[in-house]
C-alpha cells in the first residue's frame, strides 16, 4: 500500500479546489522552473534548480534525462538518492486529485536506481537502492532494493536474491 495522506473535499471535485490546497504563485514558479529544467542539457544545473527552487532532495551525480516531468504542486515531496538515473519523459507525482478527495505522499527513490523512459511513479512510493524500473512502467507500489520491475501493472521480474543466485549458477557453469 502506498503511503499517502487523504484529504476529503465537499461538493466539487478536489481539483476544482486546487488553490485551496496549494498557492497559485507556488504553482506558477514551480511550472516555470520545471519547464526550464526539462529542456536544459546541463545535469548539474538541473539538479541545482531542483534543490534551490523546488526544495527537492537530489543526491550527487543523479541524472534527470530530458523531459522528466516532476510534480508541479508538491515537488518538495520528491527525494532522489545519489548516482541514480531518471529516464526520458518520466513523470513523478506526489499528489492525486480525485473526485471526493485528494492525496499527498512522499516519493523516495534510493541510491543507484535506474528508472527507464516513459515511467510514471505515483505518490507514496519508495524505490529501494539499486532497483531497476523498466521503461513504460507504472510504479504504483514500493520497489524492493535491488529488484528489477516492469510493466503495467508493475510486476517484480526478479529480486536481488534471485540475481545473485543466477550469477553464482552462471559462474559455476562457465567454470566447469
Amino acid at each position: 500500500m502506498r503511503r499517502t495522506s487523504r484529504y476529503p473535499v465537499k461538493e466539487a471535485n478536489s481539483l476544482w479546489h486546487i488553490y485551496k490546497t496549494v498557492p497559485f504563485w507556488k504553482v506558477v514558479k514551480n511550472f516555470i522552473v520545471i519547464q526550464l529544467a526539462r529542456y536544459t542539457p546541463f545535469l548539474p544545473m538541473k539538479n541545482w534548480m531542483y534543490r534551490h527552487f523546488l526544495g527537492m532532495k537530489v543526491g550527487e551525480h543523479t541524472a534527470f534525462a530530458l523531459m522528466v516531468m516532476l510534480d508541479i504542486m508538491f515537488p518538495e515531496k520528491i527525494q532522489v538518492g545519489r548516482n541514480s538515473v531518471i529516464g526520458y519523459n518520466t513523470t513523478i507525482l506526489a499528489h492525486e486529485y480525485l473526485i471526493k478527495e485528494y492525496r499527498l505522499g512522499d516519493v523516495i527513490i534510493g541510491n543507484g536506481v535506474m528508472i527507464g523512459a516513459n515511467t510514471t511513479i505515483l505518490p507514496g512510493v519508495i524505490i529501494g537502492d539499486g532497483a531497476i524500473v523498466s521503461a513504460g512502467t507504472l510504479v504504483y507500489r514500493d520497489v524492493p532494493a535491488g529488484a528489477f520491475v516492469g510493466g503495467n501493472p508493475m510486476k517484480v521480474i526478479y529480486t536481488k536474491e534471485e540475481m545473485v543466485k543466477r550469477d553464482k549458477e552462471e559462474i559455476l557453469t562457465t567454470n566447469n
